[in-house]
């Protein structure tokens, strides 16, 4: 067979918000298959094969067939290139450990063309998942060699630097169960909460209650103690020390046993326990000074390290640590012994993912002084059956939630109430934690800001804990989502003015409304951005605005197919028209192969598809197509049409629907069939004004069309009608201050 030249990539557009394809960001592939169209797979020979023996797992896609196997079965019957590789990429997604179950290829009016779509959570490891499955279909197809676990480790790699960590993204899944959205804020982990003035943030397990001398103090081990113990919490006698011979006078001040530790340092680092000898004690000294500004000598405390989450005033995960060991053979090294019967666990790696660390003794310096103390360093070989302790605190990984003693949990949220954090890791050493601390002589050790929620999420052993609902729950009471009104505008004709009129009665009835539009950015009154911001960006700007609680965005067919919508769902959609395809817009849309008036339908559909159940899809009545959207509304649907009496407003009525149409001089809000509500006087100045400055509108009546959906919109939101009346009175669309 002769080799096949590759499939060209024409373009690779990230649709970062909802769109034709789904609710969801995906990643959109122009391709063209040169040859490849005339050649299925069904005409490559070897080619199922060769995929299956690459890619096992293909035989779990369902694909059209809806069942297992299904995918396979096409490939045996027929299909093109395009299909394949959209199956591929997320085939190579699942492997890398970011499950994707959504693509769709379909063909262009161009032949050999085809867009091929797939779920994308994060942009560049999608991007990435194509390169690879692209590379990987043509070496499939020319019976090339082609490394799929490599290929699996690159897409991986870029999970790792591009995605949220485990922590921020147990958060962030738990939003999402509640219907709370939430938007990136850097490539990091700091992650916005809801939208506008309902929004709160979080950084990792940090959030805007997360008060900064709070978060001091509890860097500063020493000060946190003396707050502590000033209100009866429990913790170890210490001193901070500024020399070796100090922390010796220290200890015996204290009393031996001792712990000598960083003052400001984490992760266990630097932490040598249970020290009796003057030699130990100034060892451990310079291990600490390493890794933190100060040292404190504390009393130690028997027992094990156990970490409780604290959320909100209350304990919510529990984990307890163990010491770790190893046994000799009087044949291997101590390092050795640690990588087989230590770092072989599987619960063990570099990754976040990990519930424990790898065991690293050259960045362990704490090991191996431990190690010296019992006689021992790296390349010693014990005895057999010489039991080796390697490390005493660390390894927080065993849940114990179910056997906290309420003594316990209530010392526990007391000291992080006392440091001030409403998110805390709370360290403490205690025998036994189902009993009370102080027949024990339990301590509190140290509270920690922004805690890792891993060893909850994953433990080593025992249940899992859903403390990223914790966390959601304690930012949002019960009834709040975190969104605020958003009025999405879709259509050619008349969206600014309805945009600008109900900007201006939202802001009447005392709402601070973000605008986003085709004559600027608009906060309240105020223009802060002139020209066109009919687009993503802006639309995310007003997203992330604190000020604002209520949003009204202007969108277009083409911003759709671009970007997809700035909001995953919306209070109002507004669809005023399917026009668009025909110039002197219909350039944007081309490039999309969007070609006619017809078309115009899946793409405009994305707006009232996003409508929330409680929410209010408002459409133009006279244009039949647009009548068949109404079924796809999760939320209710209001109707307008100048004429009173059209027949799909009387139909809409007598099925209970609300309607706003025009009865002489009159707009008339109608619901349940009767008693029309008299709003807005048509002779008015707003009415006069607007259709002065839309004279030129190539639609008859396309102002009072425009009046008659910003009306519906606000009654949609509840804005009284006497408030309208008032506003339609007051608004000046000349006004662009």
């Amino acid at each position: 067979m002769s080799k096949k030249n590759d499939i060209a990539l024409l373009r690779v557009n990230y649709l970062r918000g909802p769109n034709i394809w789904t609710y969801r960001p995906v990643l959109e592939v122009w391709l063209d298959l040169g040859e490849l169209e005339d050649h299925p797979s069904n005409l490559l020979p070897g080619l199922t094969e060769r995929l299956t023996a690459m890619l096992p797992a293909l035989i779990e896609h369902h694909c059209g067939v809806g069942e297992r196997g299904g995918f396979l079965q096409r490939l045996q019957e027929g299909t093109w290139a395009g299909h394949i590789l959209e199956h591929v990429v997320i085939e190579l997604l699942n492997l890398a450990g970011m499950p994707t179950g959504f693509g769709q290829t379909r063909s262009t009016t161009r032949r050999g063309v085809y867009r091929m779509v797939f779920r994308a959570r994060d942009e560049q490891v999608a991007r990435a998942a194509l390169q690879e499955g692209h590379a990987l279909l043509m070496a499939a197809i020319n019976d090339m060699p082609f490394d799929v676990a490599a290929a699996v480790e690159r897409v991986r790699e870029q999970i790792d630097d591009c995605y949220l960590g485990p922590s921020t993204a147990a958060i962030v899944g738990a939003a999402t169960d509640r219907g709370i959205p939430h938007i990136r804020l850097n490539d990091g982990n700091l992650v916005q909460l809801g939208h506008g003035a309902a929004q709160r943030r979080i950084w990792t397990a940090e959030t805007d209650k997360t008060g900064a001398i709070a978060e001091n103090i509890a860097g500063n081990k020493d000060l946190t103690k003396t707050l502590l113990k000033a209100c009866g919490v429990p913790v170890p006698e210490g001193e901070v020390v500024s020399s070796p011979e100090a922390a010796w006078e220290a200890a015996q001040d204290i009393g031996l046993p001792v712990v000598v530790k960083p003052l400001d340092g984490n992760h266990g680092r630097g932490v040598s326990l249970e020290l009796t000898e003057r030699a130990d004690i100034e060892a451990a000294y310079r291990v600490a000074e390493a890794e933190g500004s100060e040292v404190i000598v504390e009393r130690f405390v028997p027992g094990d390290e156990h970490r409780l989450l604290v959320v909100g005033g209350k304990v919510v995960a529990a984990a307890r640590g163990e010491s770790l060991w190893i046994v000799g053979n009087g044949r291997d090294t101590v390092r050795q012994l640690i990588n087989d019967q230590l770092n072989s666990d599987p619960r063990r790696g570099e990754a976040e993912e990990f519930p424990l660390e790898t065991i690293v003794l050259e960045r362990e310096p704490a090991m191996r002084l431990l190690l010296e103390r019992q006689g021992l360093h790296a390349e010693a070989i014990p005895a057999a059956r010489q039991r080796v302790l390697v490390q005493r605190n660390g390894n927080v990984a065993i849940d114990c939630t179910d056997d906290v003693h309420p003594d316990v949990a209530y010392a526990a949220a007391l000291a992080a109430r006392v440091v001030g954090l409403d998110i805390a890791g709370i360290d403490l050493v205690v025998e036994d934690i189902a009993k009370p601390l102080a027949p024990q002589r339990g301590a509190v050790v140290e509270v920690n800001a922004g805690p890792g929620l891993l060893m909850h999420l994953k433990p080593a052993e025992g249940l899992p804990r859903p403390v990223g609902k914790a966390i959601v729950d304690h930012l949002f009471e019960p009834e709040e989502t975190g969104r605020v009104p958003i009025v999405g505008i879709a259509g050619s004709v008349g969206t600014t003015q309805i945009a600008r009129l109900v900007a201006w009665l939202l802001h009447l009835e005392g709402r601070h409304v973000g605008l986003a539009c085709r004559e600027g950015l608009f906060l309240g009154t105020r223009r802060v951005e002139s020209g066109n911001r009919a687009n993503f960006e802006s639309g995310q700007r007003l997203l992330m605005n604190r000020d604002v609680n209520a949003l009204v965005i202007e969108t277009s067919a083409a911003a759709i197919l671009d970007d997809g919508l700035p909001y995953d769902r919306c209070q109002v959609g507004v669809v005023t028209d399917l026009l668009g395809a025909e110039a002197p817009v219909a350039a944007d849309l081309a490039r999309h192969d969007i070609h006619e008036p017809q078309q115009m339908f899946k793409v405009m559909r994305t707006q009232v598809d996003v409508v929330l159940p409680e929410g209010v899809a408002v459409l133009h009545a006279g244009d039949p197509r647009l009548l068949e959207m109404a079924e796809l509304s999760d939320g209710e649907v209001i109707l307008y049409e100048q004429q009173h009496d059209h027949p799909a407003l009387v139909a809409h009525r007598a099925k209970g629907g609300r309607t706003v149409s025009v009865q002489g001089h009159h707009v008339l809000l109608t619901h349940n069939g009767y008693m029309p509500v008299q709003c807005a006087d048509l002779n008015g100045a707003a009415a006069r004004r607007m259709t002065a400055r839309v004279s030129d509108q190539p639609l008859p009546g396309a102002s009072v069309r425009a009046l008659l959906a910003a009306v519906s919109v606000a009654w949609a939101l509840g804005v009284s009608p006497e408030l309208i009346q008032a506003g339609l009175e007051t608004y000046d669309p000349q006004n662009k201050a």
